[in-house]
């Protein structure tokens, strides 16, 4: 167990995953925070919406213990779960975070928990429900942004006028290696 300071070391987290389309827009509002502002946080994440905060799974379970409960819970509804999401140009959280908005609905409620149920029946004590409103989002920049910059970067970012639908079609667990977060496997919903 990596200990920083009394932070208990993430180990996984569950998003899905954006058409390339999409991650390339986004990985270039990414370079442009980086080059205009000096953003160097969440480059070691691949783009993606978050669905199950980042959370330390006990040694005693494993990432196969995960990828079992999604099949059971999730991949196994039938389609279900598999809907079109939509983005809406960009926002953000006051200085700390800047992403595109996804517009939120019931599907993503309902895809958020019961992503979090399948790993709550893994490990019971990793991680718990979020009480504020669920905002599902595309994070561009977040944690290094200059004080005072995000109304700069939003009107640039506006101007490209993203406005898209895409299909959320997979489920997929992220797991810590190296403190960079990778791809440990994806389901399609």
């Amino acid at each position: 167990m990596i200990k920083n300071k009394n932070f208990i070391q993430q180990t996984h987290f569950i998003g899905v995953l954006v058409p390339e389309e999409i991650t390339h827009t986004l990985e270039d509002c990414r370079k442009y925070m980086n080059h205009t502002f000096g953003c160097k946080s969440g480059y070691g994440t691949p783009i993606h919406i978050t669905l199950v905060p980042p959370f330390k799974l006990p040694e005693e379970f494993s990432t196969q213990d995960l990828i079992f409960s999604m099949n059971q819970e999730i991949l196994s509804v039938d389609n279900k779960l598999k809907f079109n999401g939509r983005i809406e140009n960009f926002d953000a959280f006051g200085d700390r975070t800047i992403f595109a908005k996804v517009i939120p609905n019931k599907k993503w409620n309902f895809l958020r928990d019961k992503t979090l149920d399948a790993v709550l029946k893994v490990a019971p004590d990793c991680t718990k429900k979020d009480k504020r409103p669920f905002q599902p989002h595309l994070t561009v920049a977040n944690r290094d942004i200059p004080s005072g910059v995000s109304v700069q970067a939003l009107e640039v970012m506006n101007e490209l006028n993203l406005i898209e639908d895409f299909p959320v079609d997979n489920i997929t667990i992220f797991e810590r290696h190296e403190n960079k977060w990778c791809i440990a496997w994806s389901g399609e919903l």
